[in-house]
């Protein structure tokens, strides 16, 4: 069991769907992350801590902590995470962790940050750091849901890249936004990412040379277990190396869950 190291305050809330919301709370003070680590959090029910790792979303710099929720009706803890309110209390653990980081990558000319569902969490504070355009030419962001509504989340963190008051300047020039989704037949870009990267849609659509090469491209993945493990042998039929140990390689992933 994770030990409960703080007790913080939640400063903001908004929910998209029924099964997603975001929300905002006070930042210890002496408490540091990396772009792309997790920690845990939760709250106290029946009387005893109800942890589950969490990747935090807000950039480094910020004076809050954010994160981004999928809601379980019978999950140990998200059944009652997802009833939050402003002024609540909640558990956070010491120590920020994980090895979804950027620096664990070789230097490249493209990073692709690949997400499903609240996969796409992490790389809301990759996305403003400013390490990450410095080390790579171009930064793409996909995002595959089910439905159109469940990307509203991706969508509002491409605008804050763009309006980001540190990355502004870079994401003009190096960021791409791109989504789709499997079961909306309103969206104009359907199927998997995983179809589409075979396909070379995501890459016809995007306007940029198709395929994954190790001398050129970096991945970060984060997802579903089916969606890492489909990726990651995409990428190593393409020549591809995972970041393990002391080897750096071309491409790492992150199995995010919470309940």
């Amino acid at each position: 069991m994770a030990s409960v190291d703080h007790r913080v305050k939640v400063t903001m809330i908004e929910h998209y769907t029924e099964t997603l919301f975001r929300f905002r709370c006070e930042r210890p003070p002496h408490l540091k992350f990396r772009a792309g680590q997790f920690i845990m959090i939760g709250l106290e029910i029946d009387g005893k801590p109800v942890m589950r790792a969490y990747s935090i979303t807000s950039p480094e710099w910020d004076e809050e902590l954010e994160f981004y929720s999928i809601k379980i009706q019978d999950g140990p803890l998200t059944s009652k995470l997802q009833h939050i309110q402003v002024g609540d209390e909640v558990l956070l653990s010491g120590r920020a962790v994980g090895n979804l980081l950027p620096f664990s990558l070789r230097e490249g000319e493209r990073l692709w940050l690949l997400s499903t569902g609240t996969g796409v969490a992490p790389f809301g504070s990759i996305l403003r750091d400013e390490l990450t355009y410095q080390k790579f030419g171009k930064v793409f962001l996909t995002h595959t849901c089910r439905k159109i509504n469940d990307l509203q989340y991706s969508q509002q963190l491409a605008e804050m890249v763009y309006n980001d008051p540190l990355c502004d300047d870079y994401a003009q020039k190096q960021f791409h936004y791109y989504n789709s989704v499997t079961r909306d037949p309103g969206h104009p870009r359907q199927g998997r990412i995983t179809d589409l990267i075979r396909s070379g849609k995501l890459f016809d659509d995007l306007g940029v040379e198709p395929g994954f090469d190790p001398d050129r491209d970096r991945v970060m993945l984060c997802g579903s277990m089916e969606f890492n493990l489909e990726v990651k042998d995409i990428l190593e039929e393409a020549g591809l190396r995972q970041t393990s140990g002391r080897n750096i390689g071309e491409y790492v992933l992150e199995k995010a869950f919470v309940g």
